[in-house]
């Protein structure tokens, strides 16, 4: 584990890579609202996607680094995830570089991408885009994804509560031939599957990586 300075500012947070031999491309991982750097979700993709040739790498953010646990202001988040992928890409600079999260890490992505593009990010890709509160059905959430140029892979479960499919469906299609929606079916935000679905965890996080490296590959 390292750290990364973002600014005078905000400091320092910690920071995490693994970087398997021969990996092709470079996947800037920020976390959710509510589980720093170090969650087992995050963790586990981050092996299964290096095991397929995926790097990552993932950092806190300013107020999980300080032990709060109301998320920070958005441009802070912002700051952060910007200060994250100057360090991937200067660390791995020959590495194609993929930015994106885990429901809010991706969303503050995907803003600083609509706002301010990182010229070397090839693509993004979100684990659980939070379209909405749960309970508060709405797409204004979505509404910037407009604005980002570069390919977007949206990672959805069938039974996620921010983002239920008769809403990210159409906002997915509406963003044209450079977003994909890949669909896990009986997946919540976090990508557990209940007994019933004759499924484990550990099968999906396999979907879920192989879904990653194969579109990867396709960029």
């Amino acid at each position: 584990m390292s750290s990364l300075h973002v600014d005078d500012v905000i400091g320092s947070v910690s920071t995490k890579a693994l970087v398997p031999d021969a990996a092709r491309a470079l996947y800037v991982f920020a976390h959710g609202a509510g589980a720093g750097m170090e969650h087992a979700f995050l963790e586990t993709m981050c092996a299964r996607l290096g095991e397929r040739g995926i790097a990552t790498f993932r950092f806190q953010f300013p107020y999980m680094e300080a032990g709060r646990k109301r998320p920070d202001h958005k441009r802070r988040l912002m700051a952060t995830v910007r200060a994250a992928i100057d360090a991937a890409h200067a660390g791995w600079p020959a590495l194609p570089l993929i930015a994106g999260g885990k429901s809010m890490g991706g969303r503050m992505t995907s803003q600083l991408m609509a706002e301010d593009p990182h010229p070397a990010v090839r693509g993004l890709i979100f684990f659980g885009f939070p379209l909405h509160a749960a309970g508060k059905p709405a797409t204004e959430r979505g509404d910037h994804l407009a604005e980002v140029q570069a390919p977007m892979l949206f990672l959805q479960g069938t039974r996620d509560t921010l983002a239920t499919l008769d809403l990210i469906e159409p906002v997915v299609s509406g963003l044209g031939a450079r977003a994909r929606l890949h669909i896990v079916d009986g997946g919540d935000h976090s990508f557990h599957v209940l007994k019933r679905s004759g499924r484990t965890d550990q099968e999906v996080h396999d979907e879920l990586a192989d879904a990653c490296a194969a579109w990867v590959d396709a960029l």
